[in-house]
């Protein structure tokens, strides 16, 4: 017989994500929940007068998985081929004589569905714990470098200088909006519901409103106010399309690192274990961007999984089952890897190698060409009309023109002459005051993520 690794089935078991987060969706978590729902029904149920107080006593002491077997809840769901029947009937043997009062006027989805919230919750709680060290950590390396001078690059091509910090601070602030984000979807997310068969809590009589207000609050969620016999499946479409935002935000920085690791370029590099790690079994000089490609890769998945959610949303009349199986598969895959994305993605960036003096020496490269807005406003205000101004250095940059550095050549122009000084010139073309502007809007973006992440 195999033993259990190797009869793993799905490489999310074995080979991504962390084991803590894991553990969430884990079968006797999930059972967990459940019992914990049915327990603060019959607790809630009692308070009000609806079931015996030592009733509800007994299913509270029973309601874990001391009493309640995960294999007991398998081997009568084989029979009754009904997962939370079968959870009801355990719990049921498990408190003796009060177990007739088990899932009082409940409906299944008001177990699984206020379970579910539980999970959605506690998960949320990770999400934000990731996406807030990520943020920080961006933001200590954008401060690190608030004023390297690096290349800006649009299309592909050199634009003009910023600092490298500012291209940090901006990922900051990106990441920062989808913990803000996390956190106004929470209170619409960790909703439960104890209403019955379609919603309307006919089954707990007339005191149903008080009862799902009770349940909620031990459970530390709130209530659906308008439920069909299942929480709106909007909410979970929301939270997975935030997920989808925050792999893609992932995956724009990890291709960013991707694309500055390139031979070529060699601006940045991810970190890797020179007395170890291989980069490859053939190419023994290679230092590839592995865990950078590795992040791209699950969040493509990721982003796939917030289709599902979307169609569960159409319903049948007040429910059918058709979101019940892929919920089962999405959540706690889209859940896991977007946390083992994160927290990869902080790892490369907490030990990612920035190489200024080669940032500096393709600055450099371009000759004085990536500086050409500088000198072209400098020209405007001296009196050249904008448009005169940038005819003269779209010549002066052209291919044709190639050959000596811009500097030498607008000096060399009898227009440039007439309004500017060669030292003017020599100042216009210093990437290190251009990149002045780049380091006050990074210091100021910085010290409002700082406030915003102290929250």
């Amino acid at each position: 017989m195999p033993d259990e690794a190797e009869s793993l089935f799905c490489p999310l078991e074995f080979r991504y994500g962390r084991d803590s987060v894991r553990e969430i969706f884990s079968r006797e978590a999930r059972l967990n929940r459940a019992l914990r729902v049915e327990a603060a029904l019959a607790l809630s149920e009692a308070e009000l007068g609806m079931v015996p107080a030592d009733a509800a006593a007994a299913i509270d002491q029973a309601a874990n998985l001391s009493h309640v077997s995960l294999e007991r809840v398998d081997a009568l769901e084989r029979t009754l081929r009904h997962d939370v029947m079968a959870i009801t009937r355990a719990l049921a043997e498990a408190a003796g004589p009060s177990g007739r009062w088990v899932h009082f006027g409940a409906t299944s989805a008001d177990i699984t569905d206020t379970a579910l919230a539980l999970e959605l919750k506690e998960s949320a709680a990770i999400l934000r714990g990731d996406l807030t060290e990520l943020a920080r950590t961006l933001v200590a390396l954008a401060r690190t470098h608030r004023a390297t001078p690096e290349v800006g690059r649009t299309h592909g091509q050199h634009g003009v200088p910023i600092s490298f910090g500012y291209k940090v601070a901006v990922a900051a602030a990106e990441v920062s909006r989808h913990r803000d984000r996390l956190d106004e979807l929470v209170p619409r997310l960790a909703v439960g519901k104890m209403a019955g068969a379609v919603g309307t809590g006919a089954g707990f009589g007339a005191r149903a409103a008080e009862l799902e207000t009770s349940v909620m609050r031990r459970l530390g969620l709130t209530a659906d106010e308008a439920p069909t016999q299942i929480v709106g499946r909007d909410r979970i479409a929301e939270f997975t399309n935030l997920l989808a935002l925050i792999a893609s935000t992932a995956e724009r920085l990890a291709t960013e690192v991707r694309n500055l690791q390139r031979t070529e370029i060699a601006e940045v590099s991810e970190p890797f274990d020179e007395a170890h790690q291989v980069g490859s079994s053939t190419m023994a000089q290679k230092r590839n961007p592995m865990v950078s490609e590795n992040v791209t890769s699950l969040a493509r998945l990721v982003r796939a999984f917030a289709l599902p959610p979307l169609e569960n949303m159409v319903q049948w009349h007040e429910r059918d089952l058709a979101n019940s199986a892929n919920e089962r598969i999405v959540l706690p895959h889209a859940i896991v890897l977007t946390d083992d994305l994160l927290t990869k993605l902080t790892e490369v960036f907490h030990g990612l190698h920035v190489d200024a003096p080669k940032m500096a020496a393709e600055i450099a490269r371009s000759g004085g060409g990536a500086m050409t807005e500088n000198l072209m406003l400098a020209l405007t205000t001296k009196g050249l009309a904008r448009s005169t101004a940038h005819e003269l250095l779209r010549t002066l940059t052209s291919d044709g023109a190639k050959g000596p550095p811009l500097a030498e050549r607008a000096k060399a122009h009898p227009a440039v002459r007439a309004h500017l000084s060669p030292a003017e010139v020599d100042s216009l073309l210093d990437p290190s005051t251009y990149v002045l502007a780049a380091a006050v809007k990074t210091d100021r973006i910085l010290a409002e993520l700082d406030r915003r992440l102290a929250r």
